[in-house]
């Protein structure tokens, strides 16, 4: 069993998280492989991925996402958290297979009581033969629930549909490409090839390649998978193992990233729900607890953020056409100009 190596500073962490999410440069790299890199973009709302992947890569167009999203390349799903993600089509067979309990445990927690002694088998057979004929927004897949049961609660079985059954967001024509009631078709459908088997320890490779060194437990918070400190285990052999400043013992794959803790981080503007402030359950690698609050400001509900220095320093959205910003703590001079720099090229992009 593999003795930690050494243990990492807080900000030995914070550069190794900004290394494999592409924030320490702005990488040359195809747009697949840099959302492949990450562990995926959330993307509930349309332009945040589109931002997230501006920030990370030198000269990036947007058209290169829309043709990849266009040619079925990446696929945006119900995926890590049951939030939805856009995702690489060659990981979604083995990635939602892998995370479908994590799914089924959080329906069952927010339905258990408004569907105590409901069946909703049959509602899932009906919405797969509808799936089977054509595509479906959810605003017809509850239209076919209240048709079989009026009485029923029609909002939580149609959040059984999104959880049980591996459906996948079909384009549209709109900029970011999934404007309006985007309708939805089966996974395999739109793939072409069935679902695979579910592969954990390949979650854990992948999660580490792009958030690690981390525990179990960040696994979890990033995934929504539980029961990973097993997985971890069985898989000593071959991950290195750290620790923390607080003592706790930290994963990471062999070969992976990890800069110093005097690397340069330059202002980079992170998208709401930009995974960099999601993927761990202990955040303070790249946020300070007690401004937590201030980014995470409801149920669902996240703000774009400024990292300066590799942390975050200040909230961001467009107002009006214009940069509003809502700094954390006083900036220095310098720090004002490099985000006025950073703002002024973001606004620009999202002008063009």
């Amino acid at each position: 069993m593999p003795a930690a190596e050494r243990t990492l500073s807080q900000r030995e962490l914070n550069r190794a998280l900004l290394a494999r999410q592409l924030l320490l440069e702005r990488q040359t790299l195809p747009a697949a492989d840099a959302i492949g890199r990450v562990g995926g973009l959330q993307a509930q709302a349309s332009a945040p991925p589109f931002v997230g992947l501006w920030t990370r890569l030198a000269d990036f167009r947007e058209s290169e996402l829309q043709d990849l999203i266009d040619r079925r390349q990446i696929v945006r799903a119900t995926m890590m958290r049951h939030t939805i993600h856009f995702v690489p089509a060659d990981d979604y067979p083995w990635l939602r297979p892998t995370i479908q309990p994590a799914l089924d445990a959080s329906f069952g927690a927010q339905t258990r009581k408004r569907l105590a002694g409901l069946d909703i088998d049959p509602f899932l057979a009906a919405a797969r033969r509808e799936f089977r004929a054509r595509p479906l927004t959810f605003a017809e897949v509850k239209a076919l629930i209240r048709a079989i049961d009026p009485s029923c609660d029609v909002d939580a079985i149609a959040y059984g549909v999104r959880t049980h059954l591996a459906l996948i967001g079909i384009p549209n024509g709109s900029r970011w490409r999934f404007g309006g009631r985007a309708p939805f078709v089966l996974a395999e459908d739109w793939l072409g090839r069935p679902l695979a088997d579910p592969d954990p320890r390949e979650v854990v490779r992948r999660y580490l390649a792009a958030f690690g060194p981390a525990t179990p437990g960040d696994a979890t918070a990033w995934s929504g998978v539980g029961g990973m400190r097993p997985v971890f285990q069985s898989m000593r052999d071959e991950l290195r193992v750290f620790r923390d400043g607080s003592g706790r013992e930290l994963f990471d794959v062999a070969d992976a990233p990890l800069p110093p803790a005097d690397t340069e981080a330059p202002v980079r503007f992170l998208p709401e729900f930009d995974n960099t402030l999601l993927g761990h359950k202990d955040r303070r690698r790249v946020i300070d607890d007690e401004h937590r609050a201030l980014v995470y400001i409801g149920p669902g509900l996240m703000v774009g953020t400024v990292l300066v220095d590799g942390f975050a320093a200040a909230t961001w959205r467009v107002r009006n056409g214009e940069l509003a910003l809502e700094p954390f703590r006083k900036l220095t001079k310098a720090e004002r100009a490099a985000i006025e720099t950073e703002g002024e090229a973001l606004l620009a992009w999202l002008r063009a």
